[in-house]
């Protein structure tokens, strides 16, 4: 992926709170585009390859939780935070790190990552398909900055981290500013 190329334009099936269906589980459906998350906003997107995972909830969804207001002096809009999970494990996994700042996105299917070429079989540790770890900054729905780990390929025997951690990220925002 590269500067200057518009993102996929994809449907994203979301759970929200909607108290006024009542009892323990008030939540419903709602469909949610690529241009609600995108349009008209500078952001970050990072991507990783499963909720509770312990480099993803360890590093870095904290490290963007916590950096939130530095992105936002710098003129971010939005931190928006990609797994190809459903989104009833993205909102457990939102709700147990306490976020306030990161809004999560569930690609359950893998429709956005796979048109993203970031797609990749985590088979070799149970996963199946997953997203390869990215970070990217996209203003208006066009990517300006690209933040990918070294070595994409399937059933990958490490997970790499550094490239799309918030400081990187951070750093080039700051640097090209």
């Amino acid at each position: 992926m590269q500067a200057g190329v518009r993102i996929p334009d994809v449907t994203f099936m979301t759970r929200v709170r909607d108290e006024s269906i009542g009892g323990d589980n008030p939540f419903r459906w709602q469909e949610m585009k690529t241009a609600d998350y995108f349009a008209g906003k500078r952001v970050v997107l990072f991507s990783l390859p499963g909720a509770f995972t312990p480099t993803c909830s360890t590093y870095q969804l904290p490290g963007y939780e916590n950096g939130a207001a530095e992105f936002t002096a710098q003129g971010i809009d939005e931190i928006y935070c990609m797994s190809v999970n459903d989104s009833f494990v993205m909102n457990k996994w939102a709700l147990g790190q306490e976020l306030e700042n990161v809004k999560v996105i569930p690609d359950g299917s893998g429709r956005f990552t796979r048109q993203l070429g970031m797609l990749v079989d985590k088979d070799n540790v149970g996963f199946g398909m997953r997203s390869w770890r990215y970070a990217a900054v996209i203003n208006d729905g066009v990517i300006e900055g690209w933040f990918e780990e070294p070595g994409r390929c399937d059933n990958h025997g490490d997970d790499p981290y550094g490239e799309s951690s918030p400081e990187t990220v951070l750093a080039w925002i700051k640097a090209n500013a």
